[in-house]
């Protein structure tokens, strides 16, 4: 993200919708997922992490993501 900014697309980052976006790294553990949103000024919130045991991203995860970030969005 450091070279590419926020601008990154699949395989190493996707759009959630509604400002989220999720890294897709890979490493010995499994399948990471990093969800994150923007701010102005090319600022970067880290909101949640977790390293995927099942082929979908679990629904209760994304509910924290999201939650994360209007908190973060509301709160500036």
């Amino acid at each position: 993200m450091k070279n590419h900014g926020p601008n990154l697309y699949i395989p190493y980052s996707r759009a959630l919708g509604e400002g989220l976006f999720e890294l897709r790294p890979h490493g010995k553990e499994g399948i990471g997922r990093v969800s994150y949103c923007t701010q102005a000024g090319r600022r970067i919130v880290i909101l949640h992490t977790l390293v995927k045991k099942t082929q979908r991203t679990p629904k209760s995860e994304l509910r924290v993501a999201f939650s994360s970030m209007k908190e973060v969005k509301r709160n500036g």
